[in-house]
C-alpha cells in the first residue's frame, strides 16, 4: 500500500494529537498541578508523533522498493504507442525492401 508523506505526516500529527487530547482528560482528572498536566501532554504528544515518523521509516526501510502508479491508464498508453510505433516501423521496412527489390 503506498501511502504519500503528505498524508503519512498528517495521519501522524492526528495521532499525536488525539493521544494528547486522551492524556489531557485524564490528567486533569489527577490531582496534579497544572504545570505537570500542560509538560506531560506536550511530552506524550511530541513522544507519539515521533515514534509515529520513525514507525513510518522503519517500515518504508523493511519493505522492497515500491514505485507508486496512480493511474494504469497511461501506462496501457504506453504500450498501445510502442506496438503500434512497431508495426509502423516493420511496415516501412517492408515497403522499402519491396521498393529496393523491385529496383
Amino acid at each position: 500500500m503506498y501511502i504519500s508523506p503528505r498524508v503519512a505526516q498528517l495521519r501522524n500529527l492526528l495521532v499525536s494529537f488525539f493521544n494528547g487530547s486522551i492524556t489531557l482528560v485524564i490528567l486533569l482528572i489527577a490531582p496534579l498541578g497544572l504545570a505537570a498536566v500542560i509538560i506531560n501532554t506536550l511530552l506524550i504528544t511530541v513522544a507519539t508523533y515521533v515514534v509515529c515518523n520513525v514507525s513510518d521509516r522503519v517500515i518504508a526501510w523493511m519493505e522492497p522498493q515500491q514505485e507508486a502508479q496512480l493511474s494504469s491508464q497511461p501506462e496501457r498508453r504506453r504500450i498501445n504507442r510502442s506496438i503500434w510505433n512497431s508495426s509502423l516501423r516493420r511496415r516501412r521496412d517492408e515497403k522499402f525492401q519491396i521498393q529496393n527489390y523491385n529496383n
